[in-house]
């Protein structure tokens, strides 16, 4: 039994977990280097435990039928929403965002681990909801990833928060859910954050007053063309019910966007700071700011440059160890490592990832069921949009969202939702041909 089990790890996805793993604690031991050349942090020792617990988690899980986690996906979804909302009220005070619980230096982020519930859930709810009308099972999902994400962007953590959107939309494209349902959510998404930017864009980048951004900055004026909106929105419905004809439809559609867009937009502006709106927009133009909001994209921007096609070499990198670079531990690990092993470095560090999400695919296109399916497919969205936000973020060509880049960035909660999201991919893939227990 032990032989046969050790038969179906999937060693090349495990080695390039290893090579991520290894890399990201190595560069958070450089990250603790002062320019005296002491190392003052012991940071990389507690990632070594957490890759530990990780790597034991990993194999447990891979090792577990995930189809059993059908039948308990809901009680973890409602366990972590508990958490999430306790930790909202009493958890700790971390970079503006009550979003930690623990004791003394170690502690756990639920929202991370919230993600592997959402996915698990979601999943059993597809699955089952087949043959369900699609847009009451559109609605249902939407509800499933409403709780969370709402809960936490109160604590605020907008860069968690949006994490689940695109997990969200590549499980309902795997599960067919129409396309043009999943718009609405990518369009509303997208206006929301134009429309609560856009005043601080006004103030921060521009610098000179827009008239038609007055309408954002007027809140009087906000609820007036919100109502408006709603009206339009109202009769579009309305119409389409007694005519049926299509353009009312596209009406409602248009313009329900736009009315959920405004509102979420003067939610997120009482929710959020203006310094982490701020932070959202100003790559655009990161010396608008370049001792405040831009500092961290230009020490960033300058650290992978300096390291040029080789490197400057391990434990040699200049703006780590001079504290250029705030959370460069986390958010900005990959600036330190491109500037101590350069492009080539890079280079094998998107390659490593690139495997991972291939192998992801891979599995995606053998599961026999729909429930493996939808699981690979949520893990897929998260571990890409991680990918690509914490990379272009650091390149300074997406905004700072404070996304870290997997199993290389210093926190112990996201690494070990990764690794169990790993143990899920690996438990799917070794059990693809077993049909005894078929969802």
């Amino acid at each position: 039994m032990k032989l046969k089990f050790i038969s179906k790890i999937d060693y090349l996805l495990l080695l390039c977990i290893v090579f991520l793993t290894s890399i990201g604690i190595a560069f958070i031991y450089s990250s603790g280097f002062n320019s005296d050349g002491v190392n003052v942090s012991r940071e990389y020792i507690k990632q070594i435990i957490w890759l530990g617990i990780g790597l034991v988690l990993l194999i447990a899980v891979s090792a577990f039928d995930y189809r059993q986690l059908n039948k308990y996906s809901l009680h973890f979804y409602v366990a972590m929403i508990a958490m999430l909302l306790y930790t909202r009220f009493f958890g700790r005070l971390v970079n503006g965002a009550r979003s930690w619980i623990g004791i003394g230096d170690f502690g756990i982020q639920p929202s991370e681990l919230t993600k592997i519930a959402f996915i698990l859930f979601l999943s059993k709810y597809l699955a089952g909801s087949q043959n369900e009308d699609p847009t009451k099972r559109f609605l249902k999902s939407l509800v499933i990833l409403g709780i969370p994400m709402g809960v936490i962007l109160l604590q605020p953590d907008l860069g968690t928060a949006t994490v689940f959107l695109p997990t969200f939309l590549f499980m309902c494209f795997m599960a067919n859910i129409p396309v043009r349902y999943l718009l609405i959510v990518f369009f509303t998404g997208m206006t929301t954050v134009v429309l609560t930017v856009l005043p601080v864009w006004e103030t921060e980048i521009l610098r000179k007053s827009v008239p038609a951004i007055h309408i954002l900055t007027n809140f009087k004026l906000r609820m007036l063309v919100f109502v408006a909106l709603l009206g339009i929105t109202v009769i579009g419905v309305i119409g389409f019910i007694l005519f049926r004809k299509k353009y009312y439809y596209w009406i409602t559609y248009a313009f329900g966007i736009l009315t959920t867009s405004i509102l979420g937009s003067v939610a997120a502006g009482k929710v959020m700071k203006p310094y982490q709106i701020a932070r959202l927009i100003v790559f655009i133009d990161p010396y608008s700011d370049p001792k405040g909001a831009g500092w961290n994209i230009i020490q960033s921007k300058t650290a992978i440059g300096a390291g040029g096609l080789l490197g400057r070499g391990f434990l040699q990198g200049s703006q780590s160890h001079r504290r250029f670079l705030p959370q460069q531990s986390t958010d900005f690990i990959f600036s330190i490592f491109s500037e101590e092993m350069g492009f080539i470095g890079g280079v094998a560090m998107y390659a490593a990832f690139l495997c991972i999400l291939l192998r992801i695919l891979y599995v995606i296109k053998q599961t026999t069921n729909n429930y493996s399916c939808y699981i690979a497919s949520g893990i897929l969205g998260m571990f890409f949009y991680h990918f690509i936000v914490n990379v272009g973020m650091v390149m300074g060509i997406m905004p700072i969202t404070g996304i870290p880049l997997p199993f290389m960035s210093y926190g112990g909660s996201a690494l070990i939702t990764n690794m169990i999201a790993i143990g899920l991919i690996m438990s799917i893939n070794s059990r693809r041909l077993d049909f005894s227990s078929a969802i």
